[in-house]
């Protein structure tokens, strides 16, 4: 068996599992949701990664807020999806917002932080501003 179908098989097992004792909105369920959008885009399938990531996000919005790091985490990981589509304005949009909250949460020089300013920067560099 490929080592990512396992990871795969893993995921939704876990998924489901989470799903049904602690419900489609709790935080481990959605940092599943998210992992799975991970898996997907490392696999190319790019529509069920953005539908992970947009169940992740909302669900992170409505349990933590727009802001917490959580949620960030995933603004982040839909601009490196819109990205790699060639959604350029969507991926800066997403970058824009996951760097103003973490600049806000963590600070300006926190790693998490200028992970994204090197994310805008590549995304810059990729369109030549």
């Amino acid at each position: 068996m490929h080592p990512s179908f396992r990871t795969y098989l893993h995921l939704c097992r876990a998924l489901q599992g989470k799903e049904k004792a602690l419900g489609p909105e709790h935080t481990s369920t959605l940092q599943t949701v998210n992992n799975l959008g991970i898996l997907y885009r490392d696999q190319g399938k790019l529509v069920e990664a953005e539908q992970m990531y947009q169940r992740a996000l909302q669900g992170y919005e409505k349990a933590l807020g727009p802001d917490h790091t959580s949620t960030l985490n995933t603004v982040n990981n839909l601009g490196v999806l819109y990205k790699n589509q060639g959604k350029l304005v969507e991926a800066e949009q997403m970058y824009q917002r996951a760097l103003q909250g973490y600049e806000t949460a963590l600070g300006p020089e926190h790693t998490s932080t200028l992970d994204i300013v090197n994310n805008l920067g590549n995304l810059y560099k990729t369109t030549s501003r």
